[in-house]
């Protein structure tokens, strides 16, 4: 098998996508965790265990879960369903609500 099989060209450039995919996913990953850590007040390894809770609690993909945090961090705007398990969450790990929720 030489270096030129297409082939292997082929799977590698597979791998090199897969390898790809999966920094862009931890970096989303990483800044939700960060938003987590910030309006929650919780520690980086307790923000992790909110993303896991969160994801767990509405059947939702954690990097989908995180993104939705992101996209939350830019416009405001989240599920409700994603927020209340969030708030829940935070409730179990942090001192406080999350920013911009009324007290009940």
């Amino acid at each position: 098998m030489g270096a030129n099989d297409p082939d292997r060209i082929s799977a590698l450039q597979a791998e090199v996508d897969q390898m790809k995919e999966a920094v862009v996913s931890h970096a989303v990953v990483d800044q939700a965790i960060g938003m987590v850590v910030a309006l929650g007040r919780v520690t980086p390894d307790e923000g992790w265990e909110v993303l896991k809770e969160v994801s767990q609690h509405t059947n939702i993909k954690l990097r989908n879960i995180a993104e939705l945090i992101l996209i939350w961090g830019r416009r405001g705007d989240i599920p409700p369903e994603v927020r209340a398990e969030l708030e829940d969450a935070l409730d179990r790990y942090g001192p406080t609500q999350v920013p911009g929720t009324s007290e009940d």
